[in-house]
């Protein structure tokens, strides 16, 4: 059952709150480090091991996704559309394969509770959206970006 356009935009911009919450700990190295401690520390809560240490290099890559995913969160917040939300569901299939993949690799059991919610927010923002109002929408014109175009 397709969903409106405005509940598209809810979707969008809750995703967004969601990463935010979730993501915040990776922007630094130093929040990094407290998240890494947690999240190991649940991993051996559900049966599995401890995480392995990360080398700087690792938390290079983490805090680089976790700054990027900041502002494209904040950017879904301040304008969420159907479009940004096709483009972030797409990136969430993407992760939610590459955690699937780490999952089969390692079973730590703390990824179930990533790729889950990663995998449900690609779903939801990927959702037929009425069909009367995308033609309303997107009518073949391109939106103007600038009063000079």
């Amino acid at each position: 059952m397709p969903v409106s356009l405005a509940a598209n935009r809810r979707i969008v911009r809750a995703s967004a709150i969601y990463d935010l919450l979730v993501t915040a700990a990776f922007a630094t190295p130093w929040t990094f480090a407290l998240a890494h401690g947690q999240i190991s520390s649940l991993n051996t809560a559900l049966g599995g091991a401890p995480l392995p240490s990360f080398t700087p290099f690792h938390m290079l890559f983490a805090c680089l996704m976790g700054s990027v995913v900041l502002v494209w969160s904040t950017l879904r917040v301040l304008e969420p559309s159907q479009r940004l939300g096709r483009f972030d569901g797409i990136a969430r299939f993407l992760f939610s394969l590459w955690m699937a993949w780490c999952l089969a690799l390692t079973g730590a059991p703390v990824l179930w509770l990533f790729v889950v919610p990663e995998f449900a927010w690609g779903v939801a923002q990927w959702w037929p959206v009425h069909r009367q109002e995308n033609r309303q929408r997107y009518n073949g014109a391109l939106p103007r970006t600038s009063q000079a175009c």
